[in-house]
C-alpha cells in the first residue's frame, strides 16, 4: 500500500545508520519546503504556524552556534592553562627544590633541569627523574649549576 505524498524518491528517508539528530539548516529548509508542497490545499498551514517554525529553527541554530563557541572557548582555556603551567614551571629551571618522590613517597632534593607537559600536567625533570609539579613542596633557591 502506498501513502499519498510519500514515495521512495522523497528527499528524506531515515535509516538506522543515518544520524537523524543532526539535521542542518539545509535539511530543515528542505523539510519545510516539502511540508509546504504537500500540505492540504483546503487547510493550509497558517502564516503564524510557519513563522513559529522559522522562529524555532532560528533559536535552535543560535543554540548550536552558542554551543560551538562554548566548546571553542573551553579548548582555548585548556590550552591557556597548559601554557600557564609550562610558563610558570619554567621559572624553576636551575632551581633546587624539595619534592615527594612519586614512587617511594620519600622527600628528596634536587635541581630542576627541564619542564614538560604530560597528560595535561607540568612535569619537572629533577636529577633525571620525572616529578609532577604538584609533588614539589619547597623551592630553596639557585641550584649548584647556577651562577
Amino acid at each position: 500500500m502506498e501513502i499519498p505524498g510519500i514515495s521512495a524518491n522523497d528527499p528524506f528517508s531515515f535509516s538506522q545508520s543515518d544520524q537523524a539528530s543532526e539535521l542542518d539548516r539545509g535539511s530543515f529548509l528542505q523539510l519545510l519546503v516539502t511540508q509546504m508542497r504537500n500540505q492540504d490545499p483546503l487547510d493550509p498551514a497558517s502564516n503564524e504556524q510557519m513563522i513559529a517554525q522559522l522562529a524555532e529553527f532560528s533559536a535552535l541554530e543560535e543554540m548550536q552556534n552558542l554551543n560551538e563557541n562554548i566548546v571553542g572557548l573551553a579548548v582555548l582555556q585548556q590550552n591557556n592553562a597548559l601554557m600557564s603551567q609550562l610558563t610558570n614551571s619554567s621559572s624553576l629551571i636551575g632551581m633546587t627544590v624539595t619534592y615527594v618522590d612519586p614512587t617511594s613517597g620519600e622527600s628528596a632534593t634536587g635541581t630542576v633541569s627541564s619542564v614538560k607537559i604530560e597528560e595535561g600536567l607540568a612535569v619537572l625533570s629533577i636529577d633525571g627523574k620525572d616529578i609532577p609539579l604538584a609533588n614539589v613542596t619547597e623551592v630553596t633557591g639557585q641550584g649548584s649549576q647556577g651562577n
